[in-house]
């Protein structure tokens, strides 16, 4: 993805969320509106990016501290792109392969939380810790530093969703997790731990067409690319069926999940070209309108 030449198309793009109003309630969120009249709502730390005509320049003279306005009509979301960083995330070859797709996806999502003018963090999860992380930041100005930060991301390792989570930190907000979905418990858990801190979860589920469709037949060793462990199948047509049945619940099995802390899911093929999969996929997903 290159910046310049394709921001344009999605830049009118804006995630549909709800946004935690004065009092502790949860709403719709609302588009972005400035100027006299507006109820003043509540104090943030200021963060590199934000526009300095919002810092209570007052509040700093007293405290030493930058801070930053707030008020009742206007937005104020941080954006977290999760990167579920294990060995099976390195899945598939060629244009299809997993992770050049979730990297696509995670700088688009990016591009599009600091073209809004959202706050973006950016972490990795491996081995049961956060691996690399970013930000928070905010502003087109940083575009070129997520990208880069995106690329420089490889995978490896175990899964371990939940232990890695625990050691998030930071405001509260909309959690895009990227993952191949095959850590269940370690999902099970980590929602739960997202959503009790705050965040609204979009678990957005990654897969092959091989993944979706397999093409394999005969007798076969599989091998678990993260465990090393080994299993002799022999594959059918009676056992490519149970496998599509097995597909089908796990698939219910996450979106349920994930709808019971008020989140939501998406299922997407690696196959699919990122303009597709931001227009179409998330739009149908009601995770972008």
């Amino acid at each position: 993805m290159t910046l310049d030449a394709d921001l344009a198309w999605f830049s009118h793009l804006r995630f549909v969320t709800r946004k935690r109003k004065r009092g502790g309630t949860w709403g719709e969120r609302r588009s972005t509106r400035r100027g006299a009249g507006l109820e003043f709502a509540d104090y943030r730390d200021y963060t590199p990016g934000d526009d300095p005509r919002r810092v209570d320049w007052n509040l700093y003279a007293r405290l030493d501290r930058p801070y930053i306005r707030l008020f009742e009509e206007e937005e104020d979301l941080a954006v977290w792109v999760l990167l579920d960083g294990s060995t099976s995330m390195g899945w598939g070859e060629g244009e299809t392969a997993r992770w050049p797709a979730v990297q696509r996806l995670a700088v688009a999502l990016g591009a599009l939380a600091l073209l809004s003018g959202d706050g973006l963090y950016g972490a990795v999860l491996q081995d049961g810790r956060l691996g690399a992380s970013w930000g928070p930041e905010r502003g087109r100005g940083v575009l070129p530093d997520w990208q880069a930060w995106c690329a420089r991301l490889t995978p490896g390792g175990a899964a371990s969703l939940a232990n890695a989570l625990r050691n998030l930190a930071g405001r509260p907000g909309l959690a895009l997790l990227l993952t191949d979905g095959y850590d269940l418990d370690g999902l099970r858990a980590g929602v739960a731990l997202l959503a009790g801190r705050g965040h609204e979860v979009v678990l957005l589920h990654l897969l092959t067409p091989e993944e979706l469709n397999p093409t394999l037949r005969g007798d076969l060793r599989l091998v678990d690319a993260e465990t090393g462990a080994k299993r002799e199948v022999t594959v059918d047509g009676a056992a490519l069926d149970a496998y599509q049945r097995r597909l089908a619940d796990w698939q219910a099995e996450l979106r349920a999940l994930v709808g019971k802390h008020g989140g939501r899911y998406g299922l997407l093929r690696t196959d699919v070209p990122l303009r597709r999969m931001l227009l179409e996929d998330l739009r149908r997903a009601r995770i972008v309108s």
